[in-house]
C-alpha cells in the first residue's frame, strides 16, 4: 500500500490526483498526520508527504526501524518542485522519479550510493559480471544530470530500462553524444568519452607441444587479441585436454593473464574422447594419433563455453593460431534475452519477496494484469515499459513475453503457476528463464488462520476457465477421501457449497473451517455452520482434515 499525506489543501489535491494516477495500491490517509501514520506504518510498502523534507523526517524519524524492512519513503514541497526521496534505497527513488514525472516536479535522489554513481550503470556491471574501463563515476553524473548519453550494445545483452535520457544502439556510429557506454567483448574503437563494460563471454582454447614456455602461449594470446580486436579482459576461463593440464607453460601463461588483467580465470580440461566429440572447422588427424582427439584448442574452447552457457548458445570466434610449440582458439558465450516469471504476492505489500522486487526494478518490459502491474509501478524504474494484458487469456501473456525476450530484451512476466507453464512450454533455449516464487495467496490465508497446513495438503481452484466441473468435482472427492486439508481458492457461485457438501461426507461435524484473504477478517467455523454464501470470491477457505482442531478462533492440523 502506498500511503499518501497532506496537511494543505493544495497538498490534498496533488496527493488526491497522484492517488489516482498510482492506482488501487494508493490512498490518501484522511485526519491527523501523526497517529495516521503511527497507525498504517506497518501496512505501507511506501509513503509520499506532501510536506518540507524536515517535517517528514520529524514525523518518520520514531517508527524507522529497519531500513530493509522500512516502507520507502518521498516528500513533495508545497510548491510541487521537488520529489525528495528520503529513505527506502531504490524502491524509494523509483517512487520519486514517477511522482516527480507525474507532478512536474524534479526528482532529487539524496542517497549515498546514488550520489557517488550507482546508477543503472553499477547494475549493468554486476549483471554482465563486466569489467570496467573508464571514468565510471563521471558518467553517472552526466546520466543523472539529464544529459544525452548513448548506449551501444552490439551483441544485444539484455538490458534493464534506461532513463528518457539514454538511447540504446545496437552498432557503434562515428558520432554521438559527449558519453558513450560501449558494452562489448571487443575493443571496438570510439570517439568521444568512452565508458567500456567488458562482459567476460570469452573461453580460451589452448594446445601445446611438451614443455611450452609460458611466453610462447602469451604471445599467441597477444597476436590473438590484435588480429581479432578481441578484448583479453572478457576471458571468462582457459580450456584445454586432460593431457596438457599439469602443462607449466600454459598454468604460467593463465597466471600472468590473471595478474595483468586483475581478474582470474581458471583453466578447464577435458579427456581426449570428450574433445574428440566437439564439431571444429580445423580437424587434424596427426593430433588424433597423437593425443586421441582431432582438435584441442578449438574443441576445448567450444566445449567448455557450451559447459558454461548453461543453454545459452556459444559460437567459435577465432580459429586456432599456431605458433611456436602452442595454439590458441577462442569461443564465445553469446548473449539471449531473459524471462523471469514474478510473482508478487497475494496484495499486501508485505508479502512480496525482495527478490521479486529485484527482478522487477532489473526488468526493461513488465508484462501483466493491469491490476497486477498497478500494485508494483512504485517499483519499477523509469522508463520501464508496461504491457498490460487482458485478463483471462494467460497463454497470450505469456506468449508475449516470451517473444520480447526472443528479440533480446529483459521482461519480467508478473503472475504466477498459470503462466508460468506456458511461458516454459513456449521457451526455448534462445532466452533463459527464471521464476521467482511469491507467497501464496493459500499460504497468506493460512497464515493469518494459524497453522492449518501441516504437512499434507492440497490446494484446489474451485473457477479455473480450463477445467470443467466434473473434473474439478473429481479431485475434491479424492482430496475427501484422502483425509487431507483442502484450500479451496477462486470461489464461484454454487461450486463452494458443492465442494463443501463432498467434504462433510468424508469429515467429522465438527471440523474446523477458515476464511481469510485480502480485506477478508480471518474467522472459523464448523464444516457444519460454515456458511458458503458469506464467502467473498478472492477469499481462500481452509478446510480441516481429522487431525484439525479449532484452538481459540485459529486452526491447528497435528503431524
Amino acid at each position: 500500500m502506498i500511503g499518501l499525506f497532506a496537511v494543505t489543501a493544495k497538498g490534498r489535491r496533488s496527493a488526491g490526483e497522484l492517488a489516482a494516477h498510482l492506482g488501487a495500491d494508493a490512498a490518501v490517509v484522511e485526519g491527523a498526520v501523526k497517529p495516521a501514520l503511527r497507525r498504517m506504518w506497518p501496512r505501507l510498502g511506501a509513503a509520499v508527504f506532501f510536506l518540507s523534507t524536515g517535517a517528514t523526517v520529524r514525523l518518520i524519524a520514531p517508527v524507522l526501524a529497519d531500513r530493509h524492512g522500512d516502507p520507502a519513503v518521498v516528500c513533495v514541497d508545497e510548491e510541487s518542485g521537488y520529489a525528495v526521496a528520503l529513505t527506502g534505497g531504490p524502491a524509494a527513488n523509483a517512487l520519486a522519479d514517477r511522482v516527480g514525472e507525474f507532478l512536474g516536479c524534479r526528482p532529487v535522489v539524496t542517497t549515498a550510493a546514488e550520489s557517488v554513481g550507482a546508477t543503472v550503470l553499477d547494475e549493468m556491471v554486476e549483471l554482465l559480471d563486466a569489467t570496467v574501463d573508464g571514468e565510471l563515476a563521471d558518467c553517472a553524473e552526466a546520466l543523472l544530470a539529464g544529459e544525452p548519453v548513448r548506449v551501444v550494445n552490439p551483441l544485444r545483452f539484455p538490458l534493464p530500462a534506461m532513463p528518457s535520457n539514454v538511447t540504446v544502439h545496437d552498432e557503434l556510429t562515428p558520432s554521438g553524444p559527449l558519453w558513450t557506454v560501449l558494452v562489448d567483448d571487443r575493443l571496438l574503437p570510439a570517439e568521444g568519452r568512452v565508458l567500456r563494460l567488458v562482459p567476460r563471454t570469452l573461453v580460451i582454447g589452448v594446445g601445446s607441444s611438451s614443455g611450452v614456455p609460458a611466453s610462447a602461449v602469451t604471445g599467441l594470446l597477444a597476436e590473438l587479441a590484435e588480429r581479432s580486436e578481441l578484448d583479453l579482459r572478457a576471458v571468462r576461463a582457459f580450456a584445454t585436454v586432460d593431457a596438457k593440464s599439469g602443462e607449466q607453460g600454459i598454468l604460467d601463461a593463465v597466471e600472468d593473464h590473471g595478474f595483468w588483467q586483475d581478474s582470474s580465470a581458471e583453466l578447464l580440461h577435458y579427456p581426449a574422447g570428450t574433445l574428440a566429440g566437439v564439431d571444429v572447422p580445423n580437424p587434424s588427424e596427426a593430433l588424433r594419433a597423437e593425443v586421441g582427439t582431432p582438435s584441442v584448442a578449438e574443441a576445448a574452447a567450444l566445449h567448455a563455453a557450451g559447459q558454461l552457457a548453461a543453454g545459452a548458445p556459444v559460437e567459435l570466434v577465432v580459429a586456432k593460431l599456431k605458433g611456436d610449440k602452442a595454439t590458441v582458439a577462442a569461443a564465445r558465450v553469446r548473449p539471449r534475452g531473459r524471462l523471469v516469471v514474478v510473482e508478487v504476492g497475494p496484495g499486501a505489500e508485505d508479502l512480496r519477496t525482495p527478490r521479486a522486487e529485484s527482478e522487477l526494478r532489473r526488468a526493461a518490459v513488465v508484462v501483466g494484469l493491469e491490476a497486477d502491474v498497478d500494485r508494483v509501478r512504485h517499483l519499477l524504474r523509469l522508463g520501464t515499459e508496461v504491457r498490460i494484458s487482458a485478463p483471462g487469456d494467460e497463454r497470450q501473456r505469456a506468449a508475449e513475453a516470451v517473444r520480447l525476450a526472443e528479440e533480446g530484451q529483459a521482461v519480467a512476466l508478473i503472475g504466477s503457476g498459470a503462466v508460468t507453464g506456458p511461458a516454459l512450454e513456449q521457451a526455448d533455449e534462445r532466452i533463459e528463464v527464471a521464476g521467482v516464487p511469491g507467497v501464496s495467496t493459500a499460504l497468506a490465508a493460512a497464515a493469518e488462520l494459524g497453522a492449518p497446513l501441516g504437512h499434507n495438503h492440497a490446494v484446489i481452484c474451485l473457477a479455473d476457465p480450463a477445467t470443467p466441473w466434473p473434473v474439478t468435482e473429481q479431485r475434491v472427492r479424492a482430496v475427501a477421501e484422502a483425509d487431507l486439508v483442502v484450500c479451496l481458492q477462486d470461489n464461484a457461485e454454487w461450486r463452494l457449497g458443492a465442494a463443501l457438501d463432498l467434504l462433510r461426507l468424508h469429515r467429522p461435524p465438527k471440523t474446523p473451517v477458515g476464511v481469510a484473504g485480502p480485506g477478508v477478517p480471518a474467522t472459523v467455523a464448523t464444516i457444519t455452520t460454515f456458511d458458503p454464501e458469506a464467502v467473498p470470491a478472492s477469499a481462500t477457505v481452509i478446510v480441516g482434515s481429522s487431525r484439525t482442531s479449532a484452538v481459540a478462533g485459529r486452526m491447528v492440523t497435528l503431524r
